[in-house]
């Protein structure tokens, strides 16, 4: 796992704290376990439904990850951002990455 001092972008440094890195890095390895589930359950041929049901665990999973990740984004590089006067570029980053994450 990274550690805070390799991740460094715009006029956010670091990223993301130690422990939040090991909060993000936690759910990222629950979901490749769902997703290992899955593939096994279509390999094992289980009813649709279960799979299913799986696949909304990992969706759910995904979301409260996006969750943590945008809501670090705004507690901690938006500040900084607004105190330094480069707010609208943080926005426009934003919005062009919310762009391509929400459907």
């Amino acid at each position: 796992m990274p550690t805070n001092n390799d991740n460094y972008h715009g006029g956010c440094s670091p990223v993301h704290s130690n422990e939040s890195l090991k909060r993000i890095y936690n759910r990222l390895f629950r979901i490749e376990g769902y997703i290992r589930e899955v593939k096994t359950m279509v390999a094992e041929n289980h009813t649709c439904p279960e799979i299913l049901v799986q696949l909304a665990v990992v969706r759910d999973t995904i979301n409260q990850v996006s969750r943590l990740i945008l809501d670090e984004h705004f507690n901690e590089c938006i500040a900084r951002v607004a105190h330094n006067s480069n707010l609208d570029k943080e926005i426009r980053e934003l919005k062009s990455a919310l762009d391509k994450f929400l459907p």
